[in-house]
């Protein structure tokens, strides 16, 4: 299963590659680049979408849905991790610290030459 969803994943990301790449920009002179090629509108001039508009939509759509498939299939757990942290901690093992003696110095470390 995991494998055909890839195969179909890499196919749509195909197709969304060359939609985009066939597209033409709305202002593909050069005053679009400075500005120029805007109206009244705030977002510019809108036309009827093209078949290339449509395609990019849906493939980019498709592409969204099965990167999602695939990410929840690729999960190896289906447990929740703060569960499965808070039933194997352990509480750590108390042991008496012993205090050193008023009386005595610690060894001195060892010096090398």
């Amino acid at each position: 299963m995991i494998a055909l969803l890839t195969i179909l994943h890499v196919i749509i990301c195909l197709i969304l590659i060359a939609a985009v790449l066939l597209q033409s920009g709305k202002a593909a002179d050069l005053a679009g680049a400075f500005g120029g090629g805007g109206s009244a509108t705030a977002f510019g001039p809108r036309g009827t979408a093209s078949i290339m508009t449509k395609v990019t939509t849906i493939s980019a759509i498709l592409f969204m849905v099965t990167s999602i498939g695939l990410w929840l299939m690729s999960t190896p757990q289906r447990e929740s991790r703060m569960e499965g942290a808070a039933t194997s901690v352990k509480p750590p093992a108390t042991q008496p610290q012993e205090k050193p003696s008023q009386g005595t110095n610690p060894p001195a470390a060892p010096v090398k030459k």
